[in-house]
């Protein structure tokens, strides 16, 4: 049984070089996803998000493989963030983040499904963030993106950047909530190795 892999189906989206930004056009993806705000280090609410994400992804991922003998990887977390104050992400004043955190869905697979996967994952556990977890559809369009190698608390410079340099010298404007996505796993891997992607959907100015 082949095992579908978002980040080997969509190379060109989830593997861009870390010299410079490139510009790719997202389709559209089913994810699962969690809406939440404040400090991702400290708040109970991140971290009941990610729990449910994760465990319903794999119950997901478990369901199909058994009954439609089509298997996949679980995808990589991602989180949309932005504040009312974008600056804040230039300056990681932290609690004023609001978020959106996400696991990218195989095509086949349906909000039915995820309903039918939630609650298999509830009887299973008791997961605070799993009430406020949904399905949901987006396409993201025209994004530049860049791979940060490094600690989080380090992107700030890239950011600025991207803000006042990338995006006014290529004649673009900002056309989305920024876009990380996690293609390492923090609790095995140093911080000056975590390797996250820097999306940023964008539209001629």
């Amino acid at each position: 049984m082949e095992k579908y892999d978002v980040k080997r189906a969509h190379k060109d989206l989830y593997s861009p070089p870390s010299d410079d930004f490139t510009e790719v056009d997202v389709p559209e993806f089913r994810y699962l996803a969690v809406d939440g705000s404040g400090d991702p280090n400290i708040s109970s609410a991140y971290a009941e998000a990610v729990e449910a994400l994760y465990s319903v992804a794999y119950t997901v991922k478990f369901v199909s493989k058994q009954n439609l003998e089509r298997d996949a990887v679980v995808g990589p977390l991602e989180g949309l963030w932005w504040a009312d104050d974008m600056s804040t992400f230039v300056t990681r004043d932290k609690q004023a983040w609001k978020w959106t955190m996400m696991i990218n869905q195989p095509p086949w697979i349906t909000h039915d499904m995820i309903d039918s996967a939630k609650s298999v994952a509830a009887a299973k556990k008791d997961l605070p963030g799993l009430p406020k977890l949904y399905s949901t559809t987006w396409t993201e369009g025209k994004c530049v993106q860049i791979l940060h190698i490094g600690a989080y608390d380090d992107e700030g410079p890239i950011l600025e950047r991207l803000h006042h340099s990338v995006i006014p010298e290529r004649g673009l404007t900002f056309d989305g909530k920024h876009h990380e996505i996690y293609l390492s796993d923090p609790r095995r891997t140093a911080p000056e190795k975590l390797k996250t992607i820097l999306r940023q959907p964008v539209a001629v100015a």
